[in-house]
C-alpha cells in the first residue's frame, strides 16, 4: 500500500475542501492516487464539485502576439523563475510569440523557423541562450486563433512584462460589426476564460473521459435508486457541471446575472451584427507539468555522510 504523506493529505484538501482525515481516508482507500481520491471525496458528498485541475509546476512566460485577424499564444519554460524576469529571456519571447503566428499551432515547425537577426533556428537560439543564461529552457507549446472577420480579443495574466505572464487568453469573435464594441468585449471575455478556466466551449467538445467520469460519480452517489429516476439525475448532473464549465453555459463573470451565450448576443446588438465566438485558447504556464521537490534537508544529511 502506498505511503499517505502529509503533503498529500494538504494537497487534497486544497483541491477538494475536504477535512484533513475524510483527505486521509480517501488517500487510504484509494491506494494514494490523487484523482481517484477526489472522485471518492466527491461520490461520498465531501468534496466540492471541482474541476480536475493542475497546479502551476514549471517556471518561464506565455507570451501572446496578435496580428490583425490572428492571434497566437506560446509557451517557453525555464527553470526559475529568475530567468522568466530576465529582460533577454523576456525579448526572446517576445520574438518567439510573433513568429508563432505564422507556425499555426505548430510547435515543431515554430522550432525550425528562423529566429530574427541570429541566423538560427529558434531551436538552435534557444540552446544557445542556455549557455549564455546557464539554465534549461525549452519551447513547450503554441497555438493559434484566426477569423476572418472579426477581432482576436487577448488578455495575459500576472504580466511580467507587455504580451507575457503566468496565463495568455486568446478568443476569436467572427462577425462584420463594430470593431471597436468587439474589442471591448474581447478582451473582457478572454478574461472570464483566464478566471473560470473553462472545459470547452459546449457540453459537446467535453472529452469522453471526463463525461463519463461525472456519470460514474452521480451514479455512485444515487446507487439504488430506479434507472428513471437515475437517468433524470444524471442529465440535471450534465447541465449543472455544463453551467460550471462550458465557457458559453457559464455565467458571465462581469455580470452574473447573464451567461456568457447570453452576452454574446447582446454584444451583437451593439456592434449591429451578429458575434460567433469561433473558439478560445487559455495557455497557462506548466499547466500538467510535475515539477519534482527538493528536500534541500535530505540533500545536506547525505552530503554530511559523505
Amino acid at each position: 500500500m502506498a505511503e499517505i504523506t502529509a503533503a498529500m493529505v494538504k494537497d487534497l484538501r486544497e483541491k477538494t475542501g475536504a477535512g484533513m482525515m475524510d483527505c486521509k481516508a480517501a488517500l487510504s482507500a484509494n491506494n494514494g492516487d490523487m484523482e481517484a481520491a477526489v472522485d471518492w471525496l466527491r461520490a461520498k458528498g465531501l468534496a466540492k464539485a471541482a474541476k480536475k485541475s493542475t497546479r502551476v509546476a514549471a517556471e518561464g512566460l506565455v507570451g501572446i502576439a496578435v496580428d490583425g485577424l490572428t492571434g497566437a499564444a506560446v509557451e517557453v519554460n525555464s527553470e526559475t523563475d529568475f530567468v522568466a524576469r530576465n529582460e533577454k529571456f523576456q525579448a526572446m519571447v517576445a520574438e518567439i510569440s510573433k513568429l508563432a503566428l505564422a507556425a499555426g499551432g505548430d510547435t515543431e515547425k515554430l522550432k525550425t523557423m528562423k529566429y530574427p537577426g541570429s541566423g538560427h533556428a529558434v531551436a538552435e537560439y534557444v540552446a544557445e541562450m542556455v549557455a549564455t543564461i546557464g539554465e534549461n529552457m525549452s519551447v513547450r507549446r503554441t497555438a493559434v486563433l484566426s477569423v476572418k472577420d472579426g477581432i482576436i480579443g487577448s488578455y495575459v495574466h500576472n504580466q511580467a512584462a507587455p504580451g507575457m505572464g503566468k496565463i495568455g487568453v486568446l478568443v476569436a469573435l467572427e462577425s462584420t460589426g463594430k470593431k471597436d464594441e468587439l474589442a471591448a468585449f474581447g478582451r473582457l471575455l478572454a478574461m472570464h476564460v483566464a478566471a473560470t478556466n473553462p472545459v470547452a466551449m459546449t457540453i459537446d467538445g467535453v472529452p469522453a473521459e471526463t463525461l463519463n467520469r461525472e456519470k460514474a460519480i452521480l451514479e455512485e452517489k444515487n446507487a439504488g435508486k430506479p434507472a428513471n429516476v437515475l437517468e433524470k439525475i444524471i442529465a440535471n448532473g450534465l447541465k449543472t457541471f455544463a453551467k460550471e464549465n462550458c465557457l458559453m453555459d457559464q455565467v458571465y463573470v462581469h455580470d452574473g446575472s447573464k451567461t456568457v451565450t447570453q452576452i454574446i448576443g447582446e454584444v451583437g446588438n451593439k456592434a449591429g451584427a451578429p458575434v460567433k465566438l469561433l473558439g478560445y485558447v487559455r495557455m497557462q504556464l506548466g499547466e500538467g507539468i510535475e515539477k519534482q521537490a527538493d528536500d534541500f534537508a535530505a540533500e545536506v544529511a547525505k552530503a554530511a555522510q559523505g
